[in-house]
């Protein structure tokens, strides 16, 4: 169970430690305090997933998730720490867990509107964003130098390759663990031809601690906050569709009504004790999902172990600096591989959602159209305002807001403005004669 659940913990490191990195380079963070998020990071992806994956009271489904920061949220940390401030920041972070909570039983009565055409959609977009994310990592971003480097590039795929390999050639336990295994061959080729270089891992002391509010006292603006709880709406929506999914992938049938909240109040709790750290959102991974489906290791108490782990890496500085040194281009070939899983059980559910019905094909063709402009084209929104421009370039949270709105006119609204108007029945001889 334990090597179970450093293989969730070593495909998904690259997240918060990336995260961190650009955090620090956009904001121009000392390296002190890169380091202290680093280990907050740690310590609060490895609570939020004993919280999801136990789910002590109403908080977490008792599903096998993995919690990190990064991605739309971290996009929006940042904007707002630019504009506002860093403690205004971390107040837009608390406001928004609060918000989970005021706005929660109001949604829950729309998972209605989120059949499997709605949730296979908005899967399916993750699924394409994450292996772009995962891309990055190998190749680098297109203009800046480096990009295309021949030896990330042959890192990445090598990874992958070695994965693929394992999975054919083992069976049992060790196919299971082929995604670690791949991993680990990666990073052994990326330090026979000198890489990388763990030398590092054993400066400094052995114990760090995450500092409490790091950057002050938090300042609180609803103006600040709004772009931040907006797309908390758009992340409620993720989190439908990673529950629903990751339910699937373990064959628990699950009730959504109940379940899906769970996941939220998780999500909510951890990034309100992020706030706290310094940390953005906090939000369900779905590196783990993928995970799931291709090694068949299903148990929750797996993802427990990956959180026990990631609280221990929080606190035990060579860990931390041990993860960090793996380089990116291996990191990103596991990712890509695992990520495309996601897209594949996007895809599996949209089979079930009937794409033989010519308005579901419309309504799925739409969303995947808006949804994955920005994530094809980064910068297509670069002339509109940055508030604006920051909810849109969240290709999933506009597929999903797209998918959703029109299965509500196609589906509800639609067929109620075609039903013809009853009439009274027509008189028969019996009721003339009386």
């Amino acid at each position: 169970m334990l090597l179970f659940g450093i293989q969730h913990v070593l495909v998904m490191a690259a997240t918060p430690i990336s995260a961190i990195f650009l955090m620090s380079a956009t904001l121009d963070l000392g390296p002190d305090l890169t380091v202290d998020l680093l280990s907050a990071a740690f310590l609060l992806s490895g609570v939020g997933s004993l919280i999801q994956s136990l789910g002590p009271w109403k908080f977490g489904p008792k599903l096998p998730f993995v919690m990190l920061p990064g991605g739309a949220p971290l996009i929006l940390f940042m904007a707002i720490a630019q504009q506002h401030g860093l403690r205004t920041a971390s107040g837009a972070v608390l406001l928004t867990a609060a918000f989970y909570f005021v706005v929660l039983p109001v949604f829950s009565r729309l998972l209605r509107f989120f059949p499997a055409l709605v949730i296979g959609t908005m899967i399916v977009i993750v699924g394409v964003n994450l292996v772009k994310v995962g891309a990055v990592l190998v190749t680098g971003r297109p203009g800046e130098p480096g990009f295309g480097n021949p030896t990330n590039l042959m890192l990445g795929l090598a990874t992958i390759g070695f994965t693929v390999a394992f999975f054919w050639l083992f069976s049992g336990v060790l196919r299971q663990l082929a995604v670690m295994l791949g991993l680990l061959a990666g990073t052994a080729l990326a330090f026979a031809i000198g890489r990388t270089d763990f030398g590092g891992a054993t400066d400094g002391g052995l114990l760090s601690a995450p500092q409490l509010l790091p950057f002050g006292t938090p300042e609180f603006s609803l103006f600040a906050a709004l772009p931040l709880m907006l797309y908390s709406l758009a992340s409620m929506a993720e989190a439908t569709g990673q529950t629903v999914i990751n339910a699937e992938a373990v064959g628990k049938d699950i009730d959504r009504r109940t379940e899906v909240p769970k996941t939220i109040r998780g999500d909510a709790l951890t990034s309100f004790l992020g706030g706290f750290l310094g940390l953005p959102l906090m939000v369900t991974s779905g590196e783990n999902i993928g995970i799931v489906r291709v090694t068949g290791v299903r148990s929750r108490y797996v993802t427990a172990a990956a959180g026990v782990v990631l609280v221990v890496a929080g606190f035990l500085a060579p860990v931390t600096r041990a993860i960090s040194v793996i380089p990116s281009a291996v990191v990103g070939g596991t990712a890509m591989l695992v990520f495309a899983v996601i897209t594949v059980l996007g895809v599996q559910m949209l089979g079930r959602a009937d794409l033989t019905d010519h308005a579901n094909t419309f309504i799925c063709a739409a969303a995947l159209a808006v949804g994955l402009l920005p994530i094809l084209i980064p910068g297509v929104y670069g002339a509109f305002p940055p508030n604006v421009r920051i909810l849109l370039e969240s290709g999933v949270a506009v597929g999903a807001f797209t998918a959703a709105v029109l299965n509500i006119a196609f589906h509800h609204v639609r067929p109620r403005l075609r039903k013809p108007a009853r009439t009274a029945p027509a008189p028969t001889p019996a009721s003339l004669a009386k």
